[in-house]
Order: structure tokens, then sequence, then C-alpha cells
């Protein structure tokens, strides 16, 4: 049976003219991603397409941004090129967010260091290790991305963190890395980790502040828990 075309709804109710006449703020999730699809399908309209993507996430915001073009894709209607758009539009939102974070300011406790990485792992479904390399002041010199991994790890080399971190003449350095699976409890791989990085760094006047797990559960901090 063919639905009914978003054009024959009254104005009020179709999303680009909802959005014109009272703001974006007023729409939901589904019709923000409606504007997005632009048409529909003879079956579907855009509006029933958004709602079948917020399924897929659960009617999470947060989790619809770690779909792939691919996943998308496997919504009868959405095509490659409504699937890119979708993905560009989450994309500018996750740098919108990130950029209100000012990268010049000091970390001056974990929970500085944890929004930041959280707003830049948190898209990731695999493992990510990365590295916050400091000045003496404990500002960012250089956020890097050291190695990527499967769903259940990755591996980082102490010798490749501490050369960059003499490149760019850090003293002081915040380990990182995501637990896709929620779990925010480190493995006895990452306490090895970081003892081996600790002591390396020591040989090279280079601290290691803290070591940060991050997922969509909250951190963990090795520091905060007398792990270092």
């Amino acid at each position: 049976m063919k639905t009914t075309s978003i054009k024959q709804w009254p104005k009020d109710d179709r999303p680009r003219e909802k959005l014109l006449l009272h703001g974006p703020q007023r729409l939901s999730n589904s019709e923000l991603l409606a504007i997005l699809i632009h048409n529909g399908t003879a079956q579907k309209s855009a509006l029933d397409l958004a709602k079948e993507i917020l399924q897929m996430g659960d009617d999470n915001i947060n989790k619809i941004g770690k779909l792939s073009i691919k996943d998308l894709m496997r919504i009868k209607g959405i095509g490659e090129a409504k699937a890119i758009t979708i993905a560009a539009a989450l994309e500018l939102g996750r740098r919108r967010q990130q950029g209100s974070i000012p990268e010049a300011a000091a970390f001056k406790s974990s929970q500085d260091a944890a929004l930041f990485l959280k707003e830049r792992l948190k898209d990731y479904t695999h493992e990510i290790f990365a590295v916050l390399y400091l000045n003496r002041a404990n500002k960012l010199i250089s956020f890097d991305i050291i190695s990527e991994g499967g769903i259940t790890g990755t591996v980082a080399d102490p010798r490749i963190i501490l050369k960059k971190a003499l490149e760019k003449n850090a003293v002081n350095i915040i380990l990182s890395h995501n637990h896709p699976s929620g779990n925010l409890q480190p493995s006895k791989a990452d306490e090895l980790l970081t003892a081996k990085m600790r002591q390396a760094a020591q040989l090279l006047d280079i601290t290691i502040l803290d070591h940060i797990i991050v997922s969509d559960l909250g951190y963990y901090s090795f520091a905060d828990n007398n792990m270092l």
C-alpha cells in the first residue's frame, strides 16, 4: 500500500517547514534525519526511513554515530548517497562538539582528560590507543592515535610513543585507549603496558601522568586508582 507523502502533511508537521517556522531545536531526531534523507520511497516516507535508522541505534543518537555506510544501506530505501549524507552530518556534529573543548587549556585532572578523550574516541567500534603529549604546564602539544586494533584489543609500542614524545618536546604524557565493549576495567595487558611505559619514560625524564580508559559508560583512571 502506498503511504501518504510528507508533502501532503500539514505544514506544521513537515520537517523542513517545521524547521523554518520553529527552528531546528523543535524537531525530533527522526525529523532531523528525515531532512537529510530528503526523499522516501513509494512504500516509506523519509520520516519512516529515519525512524528505522534510529531503531538500528536503539533510539540513541550516539549509537547512530557508530554506524557505517554499509550499516545504513541495509535499510531498504537508504542508498549510498543518502548514507553518505547522514554520515557527513554526524561527523560535522562530532567535530562541532570536539571544538567546544579548548585544546589550549591545561589538563588539571583525569576528568579533564577523559572529557577530551571521550569526544575523540566515542564513535570507534574497534579499540584505539592514543596519547596526549603535554608540555610542562600540562597543555596539549599533540593528540596522536598510535595504533588501531580489533574489537577486543590493540597493541601499543612504547618505543613509538616515546620517540614521538622526544620529537614533540613533550615532558608529560597521558596514555589512553577505548573499550568498545563498555567494560571499563583494565586488563592485565593494560597494567603491564602501563608499568613498562612508566619505567621506560623515567629514563628519558618524561612523566606518565595517567592512563585513561574510556567507553560510553564513563572512564577509568590509573592515576585515580593508584595504579601509577
